[in-house]
């Protein structure tokens, strides 16, 4: 019988499914036809796709094999093998009121039988008694049989159809429904029939349509999945991504090694290529050599960000070719005129790129820098003159805690924060956004700053993704640390704070870059510290910020950044949550070293897997309630007020390890120091066991609450190890 629960009088219906042997089963078969949707949309919406039509199954009982999307600019399509032809049948069972109250002494049905009944639509013969732990109660029992999957999928695949989310979508008809692009077909085929349902004002059929050019427009019937798939193919549709990508990187193999060439790797530009054609074909086109005079990167970002083309290189010398390779959705005989046409607006763009390059390198980085000022930062925290020098001051703080091996370290940052931000106001960097920082080093170099300064300003905006590379030299993870931490300290003071989702200023991936940055350069600063500046500095330059004290602020940000370092704790060392949060929870008043915290974190990690761990912290967390809980006058400990060796014991030990302790402390040696922690469990455990803490001689109780505080305070001396939860081990 299946388990109920009670929510004051009501009963909640049971369900269970019928052991009924396997129904019958076929193949479903459904295609979105759409005019072209962007490239980017299309892989996000099948997996949404494939997610929603599984849920849809499961909750309506109808059993499948396997579930399988495929997708171009013209089409989403689901495949479902092995679709049950029926539901499952289920039994229902809700209890009602008590044999007792249903019943009157005469055994006639009283009203409560009568309405329980009727609510769950079954005559009162039908009730049936059953013991319960509570007694004798009244049962409605009813078999729902399973209704067949064309009912269910005729009423269910409009929703599926129109639930589908996109970053943006449209109305295009009196229906309503949004979607990325207006839905022109559909094809909704069930064990080789046509289910005529209906959505955003399409009916469904067994009509597709392949290419706009190699299909000739024409419509097709299709009868299954594996027809949909032959009759596409014919009509130069190749819909499944996976061949595409395998043809692709087929195709390009080919005409590399044929050249002599090597391809720029680079994963987006194969999705993009993946998802925007239909009959993929990979050409070679070429540029005139004397663009190779500009550097790499603009050329490569032109080919990328512009037209989708991918960059190559001489194999013998590692340089950028005058060469790029385009993916085209069509397949001719002659693809000359495919190719001289990519070669036209590839070259059209060049030409633009050199335009501006050339250009830009009249004015210095410094005389753009003195015109940031009439560039707009935020309008709740001023200019980019005025964020720029706020990195310059922090950059200065920063460099400031590292240690002195590096001489030239101070002057470098200050000249390249200085100039960081001035290449914002360069015409390649208005074409370019995403070469901000990049053409910033260039245009250093080209006005005879150091390479040093130059290379600083290039690595500013690194990392630029999550898991991007990361500065590599100390002065470029300055800046980026100093542009970073401006950043959130900015926002924060103004009371522009991620929330939830939205997150409009990439905060979270500042922080994390900083976790990043500061843990795997190991560099060795402190993090409250630089947070207390950053709002300083915000503070000094005269903006308003929100009603709180900067404790109040600083604590948000620390937490903020804090959260960033557990999920890289978890992720990248496997750590434990109650480790890192024992260590985190124990550090907002002190200094924030990150590279020390994740060494005490990796320590207690390692020392939890010694077996006297666990019972340790058991005695400590009997220790620490105790001294949280009771209220005593709180002085010293006086070993003239013991009444058993226990006590006596304890204070020594507590005395001797102590030492010990602050001694591996002192010299960051984490284990020593735990060792000394783990020291200390027997004599614990013999001190609860020998005497009681809570007794009526309020001098001997709070000696010993005294006593059990010392033991607290030199565990929190390492850490909170309040937030360690036993294993059970």
């Amino acid at each position: 019988m299946a388990t109920h629960k009670k929510t004051g009088r009501r009963k909640t219906a049971q369900t269970k499914r019928t052991g009924t042997s396997a129904p019958a089963t076929a193949e479903l078969l459904l295609e979105i036809g759409v005019e072209e949707l962007p490239y980017q949309f299309i892989a996000p919406a099948l997996v949404s796709l494939k997610e929603s039509a599984e849920a849809l199954f499961n909750d309506h009982r109808l059993t499948f094999q396997s579930v399988q999307t495929m997708g171009t600019p013209r089409r989403l399509t689901i495949v479902v093998d092995g679709l049950a032809a029926k539901q499952t049948s289920i039994t229902k069972e809700a209890m009602g009121p008590s044999k007792a109250v249903a019943f009157d002494q005469a055994g006639q049905p009283t009203k409560a039988a009568l309405g329980f009944a009727a609510g769950q639509g079954v005559s009162v013969q039908e009730l049936q008694v059953r013991q319960t732990p509570k007694g004798e109660y009244l049962f409605a029992v009813k078999r729902e049989e399973g209704r067949t999957s064309t009912a269910v999928l005729l009423e269910t695949l409009p929703q599926l159809v129109s639930g589908l989310t996109f970053p943006k979508a449209m109305k295009w008809n009196e229906s309503g429904v949004r979607f990325a692009r207006p839905i022109r077909w559909m094809v909704v085929l069930y064990g080789g029939k046509v289910l005529p349902i209906k959505a955003a004002g399409i009916t469904a059929s067994d009509q597709t349509k392949g290419h706009r050019v190699l299909g000739g427009g024409k419509w097709g019937t299709v009868r299954d999945a594996a027809s949909y798939v032959s009759l596409l193919e014919r009509q130069g549709v190749i819909v499944d991504p996976q061949h595409r990508r395998q043809l692709i990187e087929k195709q390009i193999a080919a005409i590399c090694s044929k050249a002599g060439l090597q391809l720029n790797d680079d994963e987006a530009l194969f999705d993009q290529a993946v998802y925007a054609t239909e009959q993929p074909q990979a050409i070679m086109g070429s540029f005139k050599d004397a663009y190779l005079e500009m550097p790499e990167e603009i050329l490569t970002t032109s080919m990328k960000e512009h037209q989708g083309f991918f960059s190559l290189r001489e194999k013998a010398t590692g340089k950028l070719a005058a060469r790029f390779i385009a993916v085209v959705n069509n397949r001719a005989k002659d693809m000359s005129l495919i190719r001289e046409g990519n070669e036209r607006v590839l070259a059209a763009r060049l030409a633009d790129a050199k335009f501006f390059f050339d250009e830009d390198q009249k004015i210095p980085l410094e005389e753009r820098a003195k015109k940031l000022s009439g560039v707009t930062f935020h309008r709740k925290l001023g200019t980019m003159a005025q964020k720029q020098e706020r990195i310059r001051k922090l950059a200065a703080f920063i460099t400031a805690q590292l240690d002195g091996s590096h001489a030239e370290l101070p002057k470098v940052c200050d000249r390249a924060a200085a100039l960081s931000k001035a290449d914002l106001l360069t015409g390649i960097v208005g074409e370019f956004p995403e070469l901000q920082g990049v053409m910033g080093g260039e245009y250093a170099l080209h006005d005879g700053e150091s390479t040093a300064v130059a290379q600083a300003i290039r690595e500013q905006y690194l990392p630029k993704a999550i898991e991007g590379a990361l500065p590599k030299t100390k002065a470029g993870q300055v800046l980026s640390l100093a542009d970073r931490l401006d950043s959130i300290g900015s926002f924060f003071y103004v009371g522009i704070i991620p929330t939830g989702s939205e997150d409009p200023f990439a905060l979270r991936r500042h922080a994390t870059a900083i976790v990043r940055i500061v843990l795997e350069e190991n560099l060795r600063i402190d993090l409250r510290s630089c947070v207390d500046q950053a709002m300083a500095i915000v503070a000094k330059g005269g903006f308003s910020g929100v009603p709180g004290s900067d404790q109040e602020r600083r604590l948000r940000i620390t937490e903020f950044i804090f959260e960033r370092l557990r999920h890289y704790g978890r992720v990248v060392y496997a750590l434990r949550d109650d480790v890192i949060d024992s260590v985190l929870k124990s550090s907002h008043a002190k200094s924030v070293d990150l590279v020390d915290l994740v060494q005490k974190m990796k320590a207690i990690e390692e020392v939890t897997r010694k077996p006297e761990f666990d019972p340790l912290i058991v005695g400590f967390k009997r220790a620490h309630r105790l001294i949280e809980k009771e209220q005593w006058e709180r002085l010293p400990v006086d070993d003239t007020k013991f009444q058993d060796p226990s006590e006596r014991t304890l204070h020594q030990a507590v005395a001797e390890e102590g030492q010990k302790m602050g001694f591996a402390l002192s010299g960051g040696d984490y284990q020593e120091a735990l060792n000394s922690l783990v020291g200390l469990r027997s004599t614990i455990d013999t001190f609860f066991e020998a005497v009681m803490v809570n007794v009526e001689d309020k001098t001997v109780r709070s000696n010993r609450l005294s006593l059990l505080k010392e033991v607290d305070d030199l565990f929190m001396l390492f850490a909170d190890f309040s937030q360690i939860v036993v294993q059970g081990r």
